[in-house]
């Protein structure tokens, strides 16, 4: 298995309340995933202690075979290889796209990064907008040049919180097959964290819904389909014609 998360437990400083409590997740090369929950349930907790920007108290994250933590080992947040898109996407506002795209790759010698770069642009189609800077974009543009700047030093796993929370819902429709269309091109192993049902049906392979920091449910977006279903759910939440685009 590409990804195995084994048991992660943690809870914040100076509170009773267990934010994670052993989440348990295998992942294939190439999947994408969807840790999907309403706020404060545990799931942007995940992408902290995959990044390594918390330790857990217990359990094991291992990628390719590298153990990035468990009782004894804890693998610093750069020396991970997990690329990250922020909520608010970060981007340096005083750069232009290509020089927040390189920001990343100053171990590579100056025609390897020119040669990335036009890799990722031509990825996620911002090719001619390389001497723009962020306050010339759209949101969906500077959420492309975001995902472009995390894919470029070409990571093991990609980690993005809540992709589509600062679009409004006009552009939220048409950026999420995009993305989906941009990390399967690219091949990347992804975990995304999302509140909206609609993001996690489109996007992910398998969704993973958390409550109040344990796993209530691990399958595909059809399957959560026929839980509801089964539990006399409506199924409004996800409208007929974005069922039909998932995994178009």
């Amino acid at each position: 298995m590409f990804v195995t998360i084994e048991n992660l437990c943690f809870s914040y400083p100076n509170t009773k309340a267990v934010a994670l409590d052993n989440f348990s997740l295998e992942i294939e090369k190439g999947e994408v995933i969807s840790i999907l929950g309403r706020s404060g349930s545990g799931k942007s907790t995940v992408l902290r202690l995959l990044a390594g920007l918390e330790n857990p108290s217990l359990g094991t994250v291992t990628i390719q075979d590298q153990v990035l933590c468990d009782e004894k080992t804890f693998i610093q947040p750069e020396k991970r290889g997990i690329g990250m898109v922020f909520q608010d996407y970060a981007l340096f506002p005083h750069m232009t796209v290509a020089d927040n795209i390189l920001f990343g790759l100053f171990r590579m010698k100056k025609a390897d990064k020119k040669k990335r770069l036009q890799e990722v642009l031509e990825l996620v189609e911002l090719e001619g907008y390389e001497k723009r800077y962020p306050h010339q974009l759209s949101g969906g543009q500077q959420q492309r040049v975001a995902i472009a700047r995390a894919l470029a030093p070409n990571p093991h796993l990609l980690l993005l919180d809540e992709p589509f929370s600062n679009l409004d819902a006009e552009l939220q429709e048409k950026i999420r097959k995009e993305l989906r269309d941009i990390l399967k091109k690219a091949n990347i192993t992804s975990i995304f964290v999302t509140h909206d049902e609609k993001d996690a049906h489109i996007l992910a392979d398998r969704i993973v819904k958390i409550k109040n920091g344990h796993t209530d449910f691990i399958g595909r977006p059809c399957d959560l389909l026929d839980v509801y279903r089964q539990e006399g759910h409506s199924e409004t939440a996800v409208p007929l014609e974005e069922k039909q685009l998932m995994h178009s």
